[in-house]
């Protein structure tokens, strides 16, 4: 991108808002000029129907990059966590016959037990990384293609699985640390409730867990303001690490700049864009919690009285399959939409305190007299 474009940290300079750049009115738009809009929005000041409509522009023009990035990383995650819980039950399949075979007044044997426990947690561990990671790549992927849907140029699917697995690692770390940060007054507030609660089981009688419950939902109240505005006020540090090439720190102290002074806008249309792909998910995800029902039914008509477990697998294997793949399809719409309409939010408030939309004029190779 022209100047710088791609897009680095601070204020640039050009030509102030009012008008086109070298006349007067780049910004305010008055006297019929209108800020140029080369990709999927206008470089100018976002209202909220820029912000989603260039949202949803995005998901038209670059839908087979965006959900191509996103099956490629969702569908490995979800493969690897396949293997993960075959190769975990071939390794304890003996101990979980012994244990279904039980009686109901017979007690399952540790040495039976504790392998379970230990292969259930290690295929929930690797799931939690895929699912990182795959999260990761697509928080990492969105900002990217908004770095040419906002010109409106064209990109491929190869440059931006490129692009966003360099800056996977930094977007990684920011995600954590964001989420960490936000987590710590709620964790706080829950290691005083469990102290009191403690301290109230402890005594006979009295009012003691009408204490704990009160001091339960006080703690809840005081930390989750808390807990959201530091969720907001970081909410912007991906796209500040994909764009700026920063890292989580770097990232994050960008993300506090940007949204100083327009927390509440930023929190109404993020809860907005998640409100509409959760709406979405869930109407994606009904069909194919019907038809994974009926393949359910369907499967387990033939069982018999005592089936054994990999007889019930097999039956339920269609139901399963089913919910797998509705939950991916929904899953690539919960996590692109949102991130989309949050790189959105971060070029806006780059346009208006930094005075970027020239620039992006510039790297688009937009006509200084450009009129409406």
């Amino acid at each position: 991108m022209a100047q710088d474009a791609g897009w680095g940290g601070g204020a640039y300079g050009g030509a102030p808002y009012g008008g086109p750049p070298g006349q007067p009115g780049w910004g305010g738009w008055g006297g019929g000029w209108m800020p140029p809009k080369p990709g999927v929005i206008p470089l100018g000041p976002l209202r909220i129907g820029d912000v989603l409509g260039g949202a949803f522009a995005t998901l038209g023009r670059y839908g087979k990059q965006l959900f191509g990035v996103g099956a490629a990383a969702y569908g490995g995650a979800l493969a690897v966590v396949l293997v993960a819980a075959a190769v975990a039950y071939s390794a304890v399949a003996d101990h979980l016959d012994r244990i279904l075979s039980l009686g109901s007044y017979e007690d399952p044997r540790a040495e039976d037990v504790v392998p379970l426990v230990v292969a259930f947690g290690s295929v929930a561990l690797v799931g939690l990384i895929a699912v990182v990671i795959s999260t990761a790549m697509m928080y990492t992927a969105v900002p990217v293609v908004l770095q040419e849907a906002v010109l409106g140029r064209p990109t491929t699917f190869s440059a931006v699985w490129r692009r966003a697995w360099s800056r996977m690692p930094a977007v990684i770390g920011t995600v954590v640390l964001t989420w960490l940060i936000a987590m710590v007054p709620v964790v706080l507030a829950w290691a005083c409730f469990l102290a009191v609660m403690v301290a109230a089981l402890s005594t006979d009688g009295g009012s003691g867990p009408a204490v704990v419950l009160l001091i339960g939902a006080l703690g809840t109240l005081a930390t989750a303001p808390l807990a959201i505005w530091l969720w907001v006020k970081f909410s912007l540090a991906p796209s500040a690490a994909v764009f700026e090439n920063q890292g989580p720190i770097g990232a994050m102290r960008r993300s506090s700049r940007l949204v100083r002074g327009d927390w509440w806008r930023i929190l109404g249309i993020t809860m907005l864009a998640g409100a509409i792909a959760g709406v979405a998910s869930y109407l994606i995800q009904m069909p194919f919690s019907l038809l994974g029902l009926f393949t359910g039914m369907l499967g387990t008509a033939n069982l018999g009285d005592d089936p054994n477990p990999a007889a019930v697998v097999v039956a339920m294997s269609g139901y399963v399959l089913s919910m797998l793949v509705g939950q991916l399809v929904a899953q690539l719409i919960v996590a692109t939409f949102p991130p989309l309409v949050t790189g959105l939010l971060y070029v806006d408030r780059r346009i208006r305190t930094e005075n970027l939309g020239p620039v992006l004029a510039e790297a688009a190779a937009v006509p200084p007299q450009y009129t409406t």
